[in-house]
């Protein structure tokens, strides 16, 4: 995410770090750096010069040039700024009315608002705890309304009952009446889209409003598409009170432009992000935990957020409990790696550290990604449970017909097993001398006393 922006923003706060003191010169040099790397991630020209010039008017005042840190107060500067641009704080879903709330989703045809749609309603169902019915009201585009009503079965919801031949208006009837016959706290509308802005979807949409009375519209737009999604984005704003935006695809956005020149250009706040194609990628927008991300100063509070979802609180204890007594099996690890995968895998779970956008690169050469522990986890499933608790017993002949099983080479079981067995011996450093201990041994030599 934001992948380019990120680095080349990194390497001019490395330059501002590396000098005791800065000049005018010096800042403003920086701050053309900002600007190139800014332009070229597609952030809109009007959103990057008024950009430059905030953090220019602060970052060349008295207080930062002969402060003790001046790079690292600008670095600040650049990252409040930077959170200022995003919309300074998030903005919740609003469902403060009379159930049933009526949540509508507009916007271009291929942007993801049927797959969005659904994982609101997950969001909705499983965090917020309220009872949804999905709605489609695409009845255009060829098996949409059956695209929403499997995504809705897939998902443990309701979705309304689909009646070939139906008008938009007559669904939204009838998604009223069922909503309050079942006691339906939430009903999400999937709208049609077009392939452009025109009239006719304008006409429908307004339409549709007038029926729905929304209290959220949600445009959902593709990150993907840069300065054409802000413009997307401010048609429809002229068009619709929009309440909110969803960004899709930003998981493979490595610019940026659009979450950065989207809340600028409309004045919507953007509510959610989404990270990737499955029903819980869809994160809750907060501008200073992204803010963070782009400048690679992490964001811990998403991943703890993000690991509290993923690992259950009691297996967590025993966990503990084991490496206390140095005890890490092969159950173990591929306990490990299931949950990092479940987590969003090695690189999206980097992404929140601080510091590690320098690392992926050379991770990435090194060979350690997702496909690397999928097979250590093809591994482990070849093997027998007495095999997974004692390696000791993982002979030549048994490493073959695990191998053969698992479809990889000999020399792979090898790997696995050498890996597992470094992590045991940090297990038992851990349960000797506590995490101080092992940063002083073991991963101290790997990162550093």
């Amino acid at each position: 995410m934001f992948q380019n922006l990120s680095q080349r923003l990194t390497s001019v706060f490395d330059k501002l770090r590396g000098r005791g003191l800065l000049s005018e010169d010096d800042v403003s040099s920086a701050l053309r750096e900002i600007r190139i790397a800014l332009l070229e991630a597609d952030v809109s020209l009007p959103v990057v010069k008024d950009f430059v010039e905030q953090v220019r008017t602060r970052a060349i005042g008295q207080e930062v040039l002969r402060s003790v840190s001046p790079g690292q107060m600008v670095i600040k500067i650049v990252h409040d700024h930077l959170v200022d641009l995003l919309g300074s704080t998030g903005v919740e879903l609003n469902l403060a009315t009379t159930p049933p709330a009526s949540i509508l989703m507009v916007g271009l045809q291929g942007s993801g608002k049927t797959t969005t749609s659904g994982k609101l309603a997950k969001h909705i169902h499983e965090k917020l705890k309220k009872r949804v019915l999905l709605v489609s009201l695409d009845i255009y585009r060829p098996a949409a309304q059956h695209q929403l009503e499997v995504l809705a079965q897939s998902l443990s919801v309701e979705s309304l009952p689909i009646i070939d031949g139906e008008k938009p208006l007559a669904i939204v009837a009838r998604a009223i009446e069922r909503a309050r016959q079942g006691s339906i706290d939430v009903i999400i509308y999937d709208t049609a889209g077009r392939l452009h802005i025109d009239d006719t979807l304008m006409d429908e949409v307004k339409d549709i409003q007038a029926a729905t009375k929304p209290i959220e519209i949600l445009l959902v737009v593709d990150a993907m598409t840069g300065q054409d999604a802000v413009r997307i984005a401010q048609g429809f704003k002229d068009a619709l009170p929009i309440t909110g935006l969803v960004l899709t695809r930003i998981d493979g956005d490595s610019r940026g432009g659009a979450a950065l020149s989207m809340r600028a250009v409309t004045g919507c706040p953007i509510k959610f992000l989404g990270v990737g194609e499955k029903s819980d990628h869809l994160e809750i927008f907060h501008p200073e935990r992204l803010a963070g991300r782009i400048l690679d100063m992490g964001d811990i509070v998403s991943l703890v957020e993000r690991a509290s979802e993923v690992v259950n609180a009691e297996d967590a204890e025993k966990m503990a409990k084991k490496m206390q007594k140095g005890i890490f099996d092969l159950n173990d690890m591929a306990q490990h790696i299931e949950q990092m995968l479940k987590m969003g895998g090695i690189s999206n779970m980097m992404g929140f550290l601080p510091g590690m956008g320098k690392l992926k690169d050379k991770i990435a050469q090194a060979g350690m990604d997702d496909k690397v522990i999928r097979r250590q986890l093809g591994i482990i499933h070849s093997m027998t449970k007495k095999e997974r608790k004692n390696v000791q017993i993982l002979n030549a002949s048994r490493r073959r017909r695990i191998a053969k099983g698992a479809g990889l080479e000999v020399s792979d079981v090898n790997r696995l097993l050498k890996q597992h067995q470094q992590m045991q011996l940090m297990m038992k450093q851990l349960g000797k001398t506590g995490a101080k201990g092992l940063m002083s041994g073991k991963l101290g030599a790997l990162f550093g006393n």
